[in-house]
């Protein structure tokens, strides 16, 4: 599987926020090129602020792992991680980030600000616009849906 198939796989997460209400963020996080844990958006499910799709995927991870530590890992999300999720990613040491589409006003790994150049202990590397239009597009109908 290349980062193609994960993000697609990331992306069917996203879709599945649709049945709750969630805005639609999927990810997945990936070790030694097999998937070991999925998360999306479940805070209007949950009716909990914290729970973004790659905080539901390392929790996933960290009891997949049995570790809090997941270096050696790779994070595959549909949307450019928030300040939140930069710093959690951070935490739990997770060596890339690939994302999808840009978050002109919320991202954290480009376009407001990048906390992954800043001088923590742990930088991941990190690539957007992998699959950027069919992850942009889940959201504008998501959000023109919304409007009406």
């Amino acid at each position: 599987m290349d980062r193609y198939d994960f993000m697609s796989l990331a992306l069917e997460e996203a879709k599945l926020c649709l049945e709750t209400g969630d805005v639609p963020v999927g990810a997945v996080i990936v070790k030694d090129g097999k998937v070991i844990s999925k998360g999306r958006n479940l805070k209007e499910k949950d009716n909990l602020g914290i729970l973004h799709a790659e905080i539901v995927a390392i929790t996933e991870a960290n009891k997949a792992l049995g570790s809090t530590n997941l270096s050696g890992c790779e994070l595959y999300v549909t949307l450019e991680p928030c300040p939140m999720c930069a710093g959690a990613i951070i935490n739990s040491k997770i060596d890339k980030v690939v994302f999808g589409a840009f978050d002109l006003k919320n991202g954290a790994c480009s376009s407001v600000t990048n906390l992954f150049n800043l001088p923590f202990t742990h930088k991941p590397q990190c690539f957007g616009g992998v699959m950027e239009d069919p992850c942009s597009d889940i959201l504008t109908k998501f959000f023109k849906t919304l409007r009406k």
